[in-house]
């Protein structure tokens, strides 16, 4: 039986300082994010900062210029910390030419220090790759490809608003498969008036491709969307659950590895940098509405750069990219921290808060112990993970973690 971790009665929680990071011996580990913001055309379900590029009046090689001046001007916030992984995402920034996203990539590396083996993804879209271009990014240092599937029923992809085709995917899905040792299919499922069995296919036609890594979304309508403000008919949420139990039992039996909310990987083939934010590492945002999160002795501080890419291009003027700024506070860390690492299956290792943190697992005791009482958690010496129950209600076990002062 493994060893547990003594849950302290009810009682008033210990005061989380105002910085408790403030002693850290070393910050967490550090991934890059580059956002390309363009697209062919904005898709209906898409929330993300994604401009048409017929819109975009921006040349390449402006954008890729104010990209090396924000990495640049970030430096100082950064300064002797090595870069585990890169994410170049969007938009489509397969879009890039193959000299834009060379220039990038090298200007990148003579800025910053990157591990040896950093994990270097770069989003993609069928219907913008092409043989030459893929061997390109690969000779540019791309170690990893993210392909935008989302499905292969042809009918659903009109209905996405995708600009690709079934065969297209599978063009993609090949070339991907003999330039990167390591690659993902974005599919989505719960789509308009999808069944079960049609999930299933789309499942199928995706295992046949034996993917080393598959992201498998719950289609949602968010704000500020096309779906949002006319909503289409969507599968009843009893046949929604019934498609992710389908996918989690199917990909199980493949082989993959459950190992986040939404990711599936065979053995070794886990993404790097998105491993990173979950478990609460820091990240440098550059780009057009790019995020970051950057832990000093000074504190945890959030950053978004501007979203509009004129805006973005016109604070290149005096190097002011960033358009907020905040410090997260002492009490907000355990949620904060608690946000990421619980979509991770597997959980955290206790010691993992301290070090990306600066609390301790005595300070949470009595949410830990509300947590565990109403079935949400799992809790050892070795491990603090959610159970099936907490998964499903993930939420509400986020919610004790809420500083209610």
């Amino acid at each position: 039986m493994p060893r547990t971790i003594p849950i302290l009665p009810q009682r008033i929680a210990l005061p989380v300082p105002d910085n408790p990071v403030a002693d850290l011996a070393a910050p967490p580990p550090l991934a890059l994010y580059i956002h390309f913001p363009w697209c062919v055309k904005k898709c209906p379900y898409c929330d993300f900062n994604s401009h048409a590029v017929r819109d975009a009046g921006i040349p390449e090689d402006a954008y890729v210029a104010a990209l090396l001046q924000d990495l640049q001007a970030s430096l100082p916030q950064v300064w002797g910390r090595r870069v585990q992984s890169i994410f170049i995402g969007g938009g489509t920034p397969s879009l890039i030419s193959e000299a834009g996203l060379d220039a990038l990539l090298t200007g990148v590396r003579t800025l910053l220090p990157l591990a040896p083996d950093a994990e270097i993804t770069l989003e993609a879209n069928p219907g913008t790759v092409e043989a030459g271009k893929f061997a390109a990014f690969r000779a540019a240092g791309v170690t990893r490809v993210s392909l935008g599937i989302q499905s292969f029923d042809d009918a659903q992809l009109v209905k996405l608003g995708r600009i690709h085709d079934s065969r297209e995917a599978q063009v993609a899905i090949e070339l991907a498969a003999r330039h990167f040792d390591t690659w993902n299919i974005d599919l989505m499922y719960a789509l308009p008036e999808q069944s079960l069995a049609e999930a299933e296919a789309d499942l199928d036609r995706a295992l046949s491709f034996q993917p080393p890594h598959l992201s498998c979304y719950h289609l949602t309508l968010e704000p500020n969307t096309l779906f949002h403000r006319a909503p289409p008919p969507l599968p009843d949420d009893d046949t929604a659950a019934d498609m992710q139990d389908m996918i989690e039992t199917r990909l199980a039996a493949a082989g993959y590895q459950h190992y986040e909310t939404s990711a599936f990987a065979q053995p070794g083939h886990r993404c790097q940098h998105n491993l990173n934010y979950w478990r609460f590492g820091d990240y440098l945002g550059i780009g057009a509405g790019a995020h970051g999160k950057l832990t000093s002795h000074e504190g945890v501080r959030r950053e978004m750069r501007h979203k509009h890419p004129n805006a973005y291009l016109e604070a290149a003027a005096t190097s002011g990219f960033v358009q907020e700024a905040s410090w997260v506070a002492g009490k907000d860390l355990p949620f904060e921290f608690m946000m990421n690492t619980l979509r991770l299956l597997d959980g955290f290792s206790p010691t993992l808060l301290p070090l990306t943190t600066g609390l301790t697992i005595d300070q949470l005791q009595p949410q830990l112990a509300r947590a565990r009482t109403q079935g949400l958690l799992d809790i050892s010496a070795e491990r603090i993970a959610p159970t099936d129950k907490g998964r499903r209600f993930l939420n509400d076990l986020l919610e004790i973690f809420l500083d209610e002062r």
